[in-house]
């Protein structure tokens, strides 16, 4: 009985992932919906692990016998999930520890990392509390007024605490890559992730200073780990248009009603309902 919920939970994940198609709407429209496309799927496999590990491979459910092997395999593939966020949390940590052996600089009332590199690059690297890392060949390159707009876009990171969120969703992504669309999927988050940052420094700059900005920063290939990091050209050259065309277009709401974005989500709990008709 178990291995048939099992079953049926992947099938039904497989399904939700499948019906993801090209991004249409504003800003909070496709978060909300790929975020729950993005991250429902794997809540529903893994909440029906847990539920499964809970029954314990002995006993019955629904007038039907239970077996070792769905037991084992939901053991199996929490283990794999505990294996990969160490992995993740290792690299992450890795990326932290690179970034605080560079020296400490003032940019006005600000205070970030120098990377000794002629490469344009800007992110916030770290965890919860990230810091900012900047190049040296950005402050050499870009003028007062781009590198005021590029800071801008990096506190947005921070104010949306950007590094944090994105190192659980990344962990879910390495989990899950199996799924389909797991990689459009992504890709399209940090689209996203990219276009809220940059509607928070449109607020305090000129947005047409920091498409400039872009133009220059997004061309330049990364010199760190994306993992625990956030930085100005993160999405790719892919999106370099969909952003400039926002940044030149009326501001638009980025928040997104915190009802309507995780009420779903509730429907994963549902693998632990069968607990209580196990026996």
């Amino acid at each position: 009985m178990h291995l048939m919920m099992i079953l049926i939970v992947l099938a039904v994940a497989w399904w939700v992932r499948s019906s993801w198609n090209q991004p249409q709407g504003n800003w909070s429209m496709r978060w909300g919906r790929s975020l729950f496309l993005f991250l429902f799927p794997p809540l529903l496999i893994f909440m029906t692990a847990i539920a499964v590990l809970f029954m314990g491979p002995q006993g019955q459910m629904g007038g039907m016998y239970t077996g070792s092997v769905s037991y084992l395999l939901a053991l199996i593939y929490l283990a794999f999930f505990a294996i990969s966020c160490i992995k993740l949390a290792f690299q992450g940590w890795q990326s932290v520890e690179s970034a605080r052996n560079c020296p400490l600089v003032n940019l006005g009332d600000k205070r970030a990392r120098l990377l000794q590199t002629g490469a344009l690059f800007a992110g916030q690297i770290g965890f919860w509390q990230p810091e900012l890392v900047v190049s040296q060949g950005l402050l050499q390159i870009l003028s007062p007024n781009h590198l005021e707009s590029v800071l801008a876009h990096e506190q947005g990171h921070h104010y949306y605490r950007d590094t944090f969120w994105f190192f659980w969703l990344g962990w879910v992504r390495s989990c899950t890559a199996w799924l389909p669309n797991t990689e459009p999927l992504w890709e399209e988050m940090l689209a996203l992730r990219e276009l809220r940052a940059d509607g928070y420094a449109a607020l305090q700059v000129d947005p047409l200073v920091l498409a400039e900005s872009l133009l220059l920063v997004v061309s330049t290939s990364p010199v760190l780990s994306e993992i625990c990091c956030a930085a100005l050209g993160s999405s790719g050259v892919d999106r370099l248009q969909q952003r400039i065309e926002a940044l030149l277009a009326p501001p638009e709401a980025t928040q997104v009603s915190q009802f309507q974005s995780w009420h779903g989500f509730l429907l994963a709990l549902l693998p632990l309902v069968a607990v209580v008709f196990h026996n």
